[in-house]
């Protein structure tokens, strides 16, 4: 079964992390989601383990900012994230090239 809600994405993530994709990775991801399923979450990538925290981070390495329901939908694999990046529903700032690298580090999702 797969979650249905924000809280229960970000809750499974960690499980779901590939520990080989991240061995030399050091990032601090920003989830910014709005609307219903709206939050702030801390996905903090080290030493190839994974942790959530909520709340907001002082200096992350990439932002990710789009509504809630669309970070289900694209953690679900029913919307790419690279659709909802072109179409404005999903806002990258800082490095890009971390944001991109969120689809190996999970390979499971999707």
């Amino acid at each position: 079964m797969k979650p249905t809600t924000v809280k229960e994405f970000f809750k499974l993530l960690p499980s779901q992390l590939d520990s080989d994709a991240a061995e030399d990775l050091e990032a601090i991801y920003q989830f910014d989601l709005s609307g219903a399923q709206g939050g702030q979450y801390i996905l903090s990538i080290r030493e190839g383990a994974c942790q959530v925290t909520e709340g907001t981070h002082a200096d992350p390495h990439v932002v990710l900012s789009m509504a809630g329901e669309d970070c289900v939908k694209v953690l679900n694999g029913q919307l790419s994230g690279t659709v909802a990046a072109m179409s404005g529903r999903l806002k990258v700032s800082g490095d890009l090239g971390l944001a991109m690298q969120l689809k190996s580090l999970f390979p499971t999702l999707g």
